[in-house]
Parts: C-alpha cells; sequence; structure tokens
C-alpha cells in the first residue's frame, strides 16, 4: 500500500528560490472528498496527468494512489469537479539531503506559499531551512481540497489575521 509521509510549513521570505533547481506548473481538480477519500485530477504543464487518490485524514501519514492518465482526459474531468481549480507552481529546493516542494498559489489562492517535504519515516529528523516558518501539517485549512471550496482570499478576510499566524505568506 503507497504510504505518503509528509510535512507541511508556511514559507517566510523567498530566499528559497536562489535553490530552485525545477519548476512545475500545476492545475488540478477535486472530483469527490469526503470523510473516507479524496479523489484529484492534475495537470503538469501540459504535457502530464494524473488521477490520484488520498485518505483524507490530514497529517503526516496518509495512504496515496496516483495513476497517470491523458491529458485530454484530465481536462475532462475538469468539468467534473467539485470545487474551484487550484492553479500554482510547484518549485523543487534541495536542502540538506531533502527535496522541498515550495507551492506558490495563484487565482483565488493567491499570496498563499506552502514548502512541503517527504520523509522515509514519521520520525525522521531534518534540519530546517531559514526561510521555513511554523508547521501547518496538522490544519486542514492548508491542504488543497480545503483551498478547492474555501480560497484563501476569502477566508484570509473572514478570519482575524492572528489566527493564521504570523508567518503564513509573503508577498512576491
Amino acid at each position: 500500500m503507497p504510504l505518503e509521509i509528509e510535512r507541511k510549513f508556511c514559507v517566510l521570505d523567498d530566499t528559497w528560490r536562489a535553490d530552485t533547481v525545477k519548476v512545475h506548473r500545476l492545475r488540478q481538480a477535486y472530483l469527490m472528498k469526503n470523510e473516507h477519500i479524496s479523489i484529484r485530477v492534475r495537470i503538469d504543464g501540459h504535457e502530464a496527468a494524473t488521477l490520484t487518490i488520498k485518505t483524507p485524514a490530514p497529517g503526516i501519514e496518509r495512504n496515496e494512489y496516483e495513476y497517470p492518465i491523458p491529458v485530454a482526459d484530465a481536462e475532462e474531468l475538469f468539468a467534473q469537479r467539485d470545487g474551484s481549480i487550484i492553479a500554482k507552481s510547484r518549485y523543487l529546493v534541495p536542502f540538506k539531503g531533502l527535496l522541498w516542494e515550495i507551492d506558490v498559489f495563484e487565482g483565488p489562492n493567491s499570496g498563499l506559499v506552502i514548502a512541503e517535504v517527504e520523509l522515509e519515516d514519521v520520525r525522521q529528523d531534518f534540519q530546517r531551512p531559514a526561510w521555513l516558518g511554523h508547521e501547518i501539517t496538522h490544519d486542514p485549512r492548508f491542504y488543497n481540497a480545503y483551498l478547492a471550496k474555501h480560497p484563501y482570499l476569502s477566508w484570509r478576510t473572514a478570519e482575524p489575521r492572528r489566527s493564521f499566524g504570523q508567518n503564513i505568506r509573503y508577498r512576491n
């Protein structure tokens, strides 16, 4: 059973950009999300698409199944989405033996910048880059399935900023 072990963090500034080794332009949409499962379709640039099934519980560990599909099929599935399409640029940034993924969101989620790192074990220790802010792994508001229905630009004005912490985003 494929297991994803992932930690999510806010980003303090853009000093990570100098160490970027690759950038992906991603668009994704959720076809279904309930308490048992989420089903996502993603297009990477114009060349590749995947269908992903995940157990939905926010946290460090969850099951993830990912399958390549034709881009044309993914475009058609976008019409069946539940919520809005998430658009973001994903920057790959190596640091101390790990590959960090920095997601810079666009559109209704613009201003939000999140760093993720996949680990081999839930107890794996790692060095934190200086640009890394506080951890948001267990906060469901920062998961893409939530952002598809509750875009960042709408909830940051609906709730006091202090409830999200000081280091959620920076201006580009």
